[in-house]
């Protein structure tokens, strides 16, 4: 089973943290976010630490806490702060570890480095998660050919959102890639929901089934 696995998604705001909750949850592992933009409201950490019914301590820390919800690379310079590529070395973990991204690929850490350079750098397969409504086929094959020129190994698209099947049926076949499954917008969202969902809605071998 893969041990390492990298969320990622085509867009800020559309539900990663969320699904990350879940699978973090459904493979009993650990769950890392390493830039953390934004400190007023509950963070992701926060969050998956509150849906994914992990034990304490299973929800590591961040490397970078900072306060202002902007891109990494702005709020950093806000706190005085300098990103350092260096300071994203995986933890070592007793089991499976889910990673979360900040924003999409292209987000900036610094003025030299963004996301998708950690990314190539540690070589993990990634899900990319994706929204269903108007303007995904675009963003999301744009991620696609992004991760494609890295030699970044890509599990599949993970939907967010109601079912919109021939925009996810585009997706799928121009992109060549599996999709992996939906996650519908839950309401109420709780950890029971969520999990029910995940389970419902994902094929956890497919996405877990090998390094």
């Amino acid at each position: 089973m893969t041990k390492r696995i990298v969320v990622t998604g085509t867009d800020t705001g559309i539900g990663k943290t969320v699904f990350a909750a879940g699978l973090a949850g459904l493979l009993d592992g650990f769950y890392w976010k390493p830039v953390q933009s934004g400190l007023d409201d509950e963070t992701d950490s926060e969050v998956v630490a509150r849906l994914a019914g992990l034990p304490s301590g299973r929800v590591l820390p961040e490397a970078y806490r900072l306060k202002s919800p902007l891109s990494p690379h702005r709020s950093a310079e806000i706190d005085g702060v300098m990103i350092e590529p260096a300071d994203f070395s995986l933890p070592a973990v007793p089991g499976p570890l889910v990673i979360e991204g900040a924003g999409g690929l292209m987000v900036p850490l610094n003025r030299r480095t963004m996301v998708i350079d950690i990314f190539e750098r540690w070589q993990l397969p990634v899900v990319l998660c994706a929204r269903t409504s108007l303007g995904t086929i675009n963003h999301t094959l744009l991620s696609i050919e992004a991760l494609r020129a890295r030699s970044i190994p890509l599990i599949g698209v993970a939907f967010i959102g109601e079912e919109v099947a021939d925009t996810q049926r585009t997706i799928v076949e121009f992109g060549g890639v599996p999709q992996l499954g939906r996650l519908p917008h839950l309401d109420p969202l709780t950890g029971e929901t969520l999990r029910e969902a995940m389970i419902g809605g994902f094929d956890l071998a497919l996405i877990a089934g090998g390094e």
